[in-house]
């Protein structure tokens, strides 16, 4: 049953851990054309690449409230289908103001993801299971992290080669994959 129960949960979790680590850190590759294209200079970028965080700060315990009134598999259903929208929509920034409105909604609603996933494997795992079971969702970090930059910087080759902004191809092409998952 355990075994069965893991190749079903386990490998859509990761899924899910790779689209939110990818949608969190492509940022970075981003920024080699994003900052000129909109007018970010260095400190702008800093202090959106730091917002993030202090939006996931302030409203991760109200994420996790929520999660306890509505239940895990509809409040990680919202948490996918609002961050996948907001990532997407990374793509359509003009001003530097956007960029800063844009990170910090994406950490509002990217606050409270991890909690649902731990939350529901103590839910589907018995605890000699549990350790195993996150070392095994905790892989989808190395894994979003040697295949998201390629997958990034190939995104935005593609965009400059088809005549858009690269980045803004990569954005709307790595957030729709959360709106998708969200709605699995």
């Amino acid at each position: 049953t355990m075994r069965r129960v893991t190749r079903r949960m386990v490998p859509f979790l990761m899924t899910l851990f790779f689209v939110n680590f990818l949608d969190r850190t492509n940022l970075a590759v981003a920024a080699l054309n994003m900052n000129k294209d909109i007018g970010i200079n260095q400190s702008v970028y800093g202090l959106g690449a730091g917002i993030f965080f202090v939006g996931y700060l302030i409203f991760e315990i109200p994420s996790n409230i929520m999660l306890h009134r509505f239940g895990a598999r509809v409040w990680l259903a919202r948490l996918m289908l609002s961050w996948g929208l907001v990532a997407a929509g990374m793509g359509f920034l003009r001003t530097p103001e956007h960029f800063l409105v844009m990170r910090t909604l994406l950490g509002i609603t990217e606050a409270g993801f991890f909690p649902v996933v731990i939350f529901l494997l103590y839910l589907w795992f018995p605890f000699c299971y549990r350790a195993k079971t996150v070392a095994t969702f905790y892989l989808g970090l190395p894994i979003a992290q040697v295949i998201g930059a390629p997958l990034s910087a190939g995104l935005m080759h593609l965009g400059n080669t088809l005549g858009l902004a690269g980045w803004r191809l990569m954005y709307v092409c790595e957030g729709l994959p959360a709106v998708l998952l969200g709605v699995m």
